[in-house]
């Protein structure tokens, strides 16, 4: 028996011993908005958010969506807020493929932003509105989304833990030790912003779990593990974490990030958006960190703040850009995954934390 020979059959042996389907995410890139694309094991699937308007951002997605992830349809469709780096392709992407329940926090009549007026809100908010899709669901913290399972691979659960800067509750009778993280952070001005009003939502698949908050912003993000790590007494350490509002810095308070404890960051940045000095810096702080990927190297002039280059998945500005994606894949029982990068096919392999 050859060397390729052996390496298939032991491969095969190995998928066979575990059985099931993977839990696979895709980073689609949007140039610094937000499109994060998750088919679960029994193969629906869900998207935060849908990237700008215009035809680049849906048809990045959908090319993912059909292509990669085999997809025809999005059952679930998440936006976390009303900006329009977040649900300004969602419009176009119903033109693209159908699209099963959108859930956010309910369409605002108005500019959402509380620090600035809007008028043309309504006419930007319109096509959202007015898109065709089977249902809408206003989502609250502690709401687990209806998903099929998978025989074969370990049970999948989506849950809300934070919307309109309302987070999730402790588990029933439990009993916290409060978090020595605690104040050890000062707030920030209240943010007027929609940015904080985000969808959070924590994925988990056996002993995997994976964080994305959105645009969620610094006091927001502290509420949820301050003075007790809520996050953590519900589904203990993170292992994956998407980075809050791109790597800015009015998010990823480090009492987050530290208290989350997760073992991969995945930046969905832009070329010159996101991956700020306090928002990288808190990262590497982090000692649970075993590795940062990024949509984006980060171009600007007065920042070298970028992971190593094995891990980038774009490395040009947005007019040469070719819209590589990031994927993560899950192993059906949930104690290991693997990310690739599709722009040179570099992988890494973890294992889950709890």
């Amino acid at each position: 028996m050859n060397r390729i020979t052996t390496l298939v059959t032991f491969l095969a042996l190995a998928h066979a011993s575990v059985g099931g389907a993977t839990l696979d995410v895709y980073w689609v890139d949007v140039e610094g908005g937000a499109a994060t694309l998750v088919k679960t094991p029994a193969g629906e699937s869900i998207l935060i958010d849908s990237g700008n308007p215009g035809t680049r951002d849906a048809g990045r997605i959908h090319q993912v969506a059909t292509r990669e992830a085999g997809l025809k349809k999005i059952d679930h469709l998440i936006t976390t807020h009303f900006h329009g780096d977040h649900y300004g392709g969602a419009a176009m992407l119903a033109n693209l493929m159908p699209i099963g329940t959108v859930h956010d926090n309910g369409i605002p009549k108005k500019n959402p932003d509380r620090h600035r007026r809007n008028p043309i809100f309504p006419q930007l908010i319109k096509p959202y509105r007015d898109m065709k899709v089977e249902d809408r669901h206003v989502v609250k913290p502690g709401y687990v989304y209806p998903l099929k399972q998978a025989k074969g691979s370990a049970q999948v659960r989506v849950t809300c833990v934070a919307a309109n800067q309302k987070t999730i509750q402790p588990p029933a009778n439990a009993r916290l030790a409060r978090n020595p993280l605690t104040g050890t952070v000062p707030e920030k001005p209240e943010d007027l912003s929609d940015n904080a009003n985000s969808v959070a939502t924590v994925f988990e698949l056996g002993d995997f779990s994976f964080f994305d908050g959105g645009d969620i912003t610094w006091n927001v993000e502290a509420k949820l593990v301050t003075p007790f790590n809520v996050i953590s007494a519900h589904f203990g350490k993170v292992d994956v974490f998407q980075i809050n509002h791109h790597g800015l810095d009015s998010s990823n308070n480090p009492v987050l990030i530290q208290s989350l404890a997760p073992n991969v960051v995945v930046f969905n940045n832009g070329h010159k958006k996101g991956c700020n000095e306090g928002s990288f810096q808190a990262v590497k702080g982090t000692k649970s960190v075993q590795a940062i990927w990024q949509a984006h190297k980060n171009l600007r002039e007065d920042s070298h703040n970028n992971t190593e280059e094995a891990l980038m998945a774009n490395l040009t500005d947005s007019k040469v850009c070719k819209g590589h994606f990031i994927k993560l894949s899950v192993s059906a029982d949930g104690k290991s995954y693997v990310i690739l990068n599709s722009r040179n096919k570099e992988t890494r392999e973890y294992k889950a934390s709890r």
